[in-house]
């Protein structure tokens, strides 16, 4: 059976998480040009939620680029999905990309709420941002460390409210990527719905190195789209592919690949 892999591009939302980085509107929509040009599926262009110079950036971008899905991303609430409609509304491919803390941590901690409470927060946020696009991507936030019923459980929520993309987030950098590659098969395995979806998987360079190789070493980037369509993603947490061609410097790691220096704030 052929694949078609989709390249997943987040250095204009994940790169600003760096120190010392910021990206004005004018860097985003020159580097998402670029990004556009190099043939790049998906450009993550921010997160309109956070403030409203964000999302004017990520509405730059989107009225700029028209060749690849701009994407928004977007807490589980109301506030955070209607933030990146209206910074996607003059996209040509909008995508909105919804998470939800998933891992017992986050429930008790940062959202303070039980596992249905947080379930149907994801439908809702799903359901509310497909009134703006048909293509949403849903991540159970920090996946890695949560049981793995409860990411089944609120998966299958969110394919069924309309996600047509599933991102499984090593948020933290905690696991190693021969469980990775366990998870990604269960999950599977667990919620047959993803038959029809596309699953890829975010995760951390730590230190050099991290989640590369997550799917049993069959790729080589941290990010990758596990069945149906296939995809890379990359960006911001270092990925070679996608920093090369948009302006990053490179550092060859013993290892022999390629890695990004740390990008400097333009004078």
């Amino acid at each position: 059976m052929s694949e078609k892999v989709i390249v997943f591009d987040t250095t204009l939302r994940d790169g600003e998480q760096a120190a010392g980085v910021c990206f004005s509107a004018r860097d985003k929509v020159e580097i998402a040009s670029r990004l556009a040009a190099m043939r790049v599926d998906v450009i993550e262009a921010g997160f309109p939620g956070a403030s409203l110079g964000e999302r004017e950036s990520v509405a730059a971008v989107a009225r700029e680029v028209r060749d690849a899905s701009v994407c928004g991303l977007a807490r589980a609430v109301v506030a955070d999905v209607d933030a990146a409609g209206e910074a996607l509304r003059e996209a040509a491919r909008p995508r909105i990309h919804v998470f939800v803390g998933s891992s017992d941590v986050h429930l008790a901690h940062q959202l303070r709420r039980n596992r249905d409470e947080v379930i149907a927060m994801a439908a809702a946020a799903v359901q509310r941002a497909r009134r703006y696009t048909d293509d949403v991507e849903f991540s159970p936030m920090d996946a890695t460390r949560a049981d793995l019923k409860f990411v089944a459980d609120i998966v299958r929520a969110a394919l069924a409210a309309g996600a047509g993309t599933i991102n499984v987030p090593d948020t933290v950098g905690y696991v190693l990527p021969h469980r990775v590659h366990a998870l990604i098969e269960e999950l599977t395995v667990r919620v047959p719905e993803l038959a029809g979806a596309v699953l890829s998987f975010h995760g951390q360079r730590t230190g050099g190195r991290g989640g590369r190789g997550a799917t049993g070493g069959a790729r080589r980037e941290r990010h990758r789209r596990a069945r149906g369509q296939h995809g890379v993603r990359g960006g911001g947490d270092g990925s070679a592919r996608a920093r090369r061609g948009a302006g990053g410097a490179h550092r060859r790691g013993r290892d022999g690949d390629l890695w990004p220096l740390p990008l400097r704030r333009r004078a």
